[in-house]
């Protein structure tokens, strides 16, 4: 009898040491971030410093715009979102699927003509310049013209400028812009299409001419939680997003930022 009760109370020892031990289900739960993939060193950045300060880690997933958009309508369960364009975001909303009073217009970029490191090639661009015989026999690496926005802003300039027509049939799509800046990272394309910020994440490619902004939409990437995230961290991240600290990692690598620094 003596020995069946030890056996219970080391049992009973032994359950408590577990539970006391088991991480909580609040610890557990990471805020989930669908961001336009552009955004990747920086928000990197950006989310390291806030698990410095506050113990606390995002997963982020970072993907085309339209293609997170569609996910989460799809029910992909993320808290927050940031897309690199107005559309994608708008879509989300019109849908109900943003909380309401939660969006903000978080950052802005532009958009450059990119060639290797070590190419010869020189461009000014202005209306009709030579993009065509620039590219030779090679290819102009952009992100989707249909969906991402990158590729939407690029070819909105093209056209803008009018060399599209004759630069369309060379184009080489890419799913994201970061997959359009290792086409020319990996030297697949001559030149490539892309933002500032991925330009200067890609220490094998340069800027070889920035185009004027009043020849695509304002670029600007809004961020918002996900209407049916329970996450209390969303709205902290959030605004993390917005400190002094996220606003000089976000410049830091080529991004302008459009919302006011948040106070503590």
């Amino acid at each position: 009898m003596g020995r069946n009760r030890w056996k219970f109370a080391a049992l009973i020892g032994a359950m408590v040491m577990a539970l006391s031990s088991a991480p909580s289900v609040h610890a557990a739960e990471k805020v989930v971030v669908f961001a336009a993939a552009s955004l990747k060193n920086a928000l990197d950045a950006v989310n390291e410093t806030w698990q410095a300060e506050t113990g606390r880690r995002a997963t982020i997933s970072y993907a085309a715009s339209s293609a997170l958009a569609r996910q989460i309508e799809q029910g992909a369960p993320a808290d927050i979102f940031i897309s690199a364009d107005l559309d994608w975001m708008d879509y989300l909303s019109e849908k109900q699927m943003i909380a309401p009073g939660s969006r903000t217009n978080l950052l802005s970029n532009r958009i450059v003509l990119i060639a290797s490191a070590d190419s010869a090639i020189e461009a000014n661009i202005a209306p009709d310049f030579p993009l065509t015989g620039l590219l030779g026999d090679g290819r102009l690496a952009m992100a989707d013209v249909k969906a991402v926005p990158a590729g939407k802003y690029g070819k909105a300039a093209l056209e803008r400028l009018g060399v599209w027509a004759e630069v369309e049939g060379k184009v080489a799509q890419a799913e994201n812009v970061r997959a359009a800046l290792k086409l020319v990272a990996t030297g697949e394309a001559p030149l490539g299409i892309v933002y500032r910020s991925d330009a200067v994440a890609e220490p094998t490619v340069k800027v070889i001419g920035v185009f004027p902004e009043d020849v695509h939409p304002p670029i600007v990437y809004p961020v918002g939680v996900i209407a049916d995230s329970s996450n209390p961290d969303a709205a902290e991240f959030v605004k993390y997003l917005q400190s002094a600290k996220a606003k000089q990692l976000f410049e830091q690598q080529g991004f302008a930022v459009l919302a006011p620094v948040a106070s503590n």
